[in-house]
């Protein structure tokens, strides 16, 4: 089985967010996952922030494929770099032409190539509740939050916007404490200090209970930064900027429950599984 690490919100090797990919079924004769426990080993040993696992699904449904997203120590309900990941892999290798539609425990999703080389994901919006500052989580958090905002069940992070980019890219979170916070972690974010860079906030995402003390890019979180900025900007579409050492940017368009997510993915590694 061929299995390949795939760079995600980025066009170039060892940026971005890297994804294991693994296309378990090329044909429709065995539409079903393997074990979980070996689908949890297998995320283990790649030992990225996800590893995805696809297979294809009998014609005439309402999805293409069947696609689950694993950390290295549990299975998550959404993640947006290994969805961009899979579905530059399908269509790199020729598994799929035009628009793809992942079956997942988000619903449908749908992933769009276009002629430069880009793909846009169609994801659910994630709806943000207002909510009291917790106590001490600026000590936990490195920064004194100045709002912060529930995303809701589906990700299952605190949005946290904090003074200014610089304060975001100096941040040295106690993780450990950050775990008590959210169901998933911390979306720290700010205003981009200067947009003529190319793009209009900045974020970085700190995962502790999944087992991530720092994701690199996150897809999922941009569900949940565009509805947040586009409110404060007055703008609907934007382009984010996580600021993790490896960096990557994310394009945004709100369309109201829905957001769409640009970026671009290139594959690093391509190998055997064996086990």
């Amino acid at each position: 089985m061929r299995i390949r690490i795939v760079d995600a919100f980025t066009d170039r090797p060892f940026t971005g967010n890297p994804a294991g990919v693994l296309l378990l079924d090329p044909s429709p004769s065995s539409p079903s996952f393997p074990d979980d426990a070996w689908l949890q080993n297998v995320a283990l040993e790649v030992n990225h922030a996800e590893t995805a696992f696809a297979h294809r699904l009998p014609k005439g449904g309402e999805a293409d494929w069947a696609l689950r997203w694993f950390t290295p120590v549990t299975e998550v309900a959404m993640c947006g770099h290994a969805t961009l990941a899979t579905a530059h892999v399908l269509h790199t290798t020729g598994a799929h032409e035009g628009p793809v539609r992942f079956a997942t425990l988000s619903g449908v999703l749908v992933a769009t190539p276009h002629e430069d080389g880009s793909i846009t994901l169609d994801f659910p919006t994630a709806p943000l509740t207002p909510v009291e500052i917790p106590d001490n989580v600026a000590e936990a958090l490195g920064a004194q939050p100045l709002t912060a905002f529930d995303t809701g069940p589906n990700i299952g992070d605190l949005v946290i916007e904090v003074a200014d980019e610089k304060t975001v890219r100096g941040l040295a979170p106690d993780h450990k404490a950050l775990a008590r916070y959210s169901t998933r972690g911390i979306i720290a974010t700010a205003r981009a200090e200067d947009p003529s860079q190319g793009y209009d906030f900045v974020s970085r995402c700190f995962f502790p209970n999944v087992g991530i003390d720092e994701d690199p890019v996150t897809g999922s979180a941009h569900t949940a930064l565009a509805p947040y900025w586009s409110e404060r900007l007055g703008r609907p579409d934007l382009t984010g900027l996580q600021a993790s050492t490896r960096s990557g940017l994310v394009r945004t368009q709100l369309r109201g429950a829905r957001t769409l997510l640009t970026g671009r993915a290139v594959t690093v590694i391509e190998g055997e599984l064996l086990a």
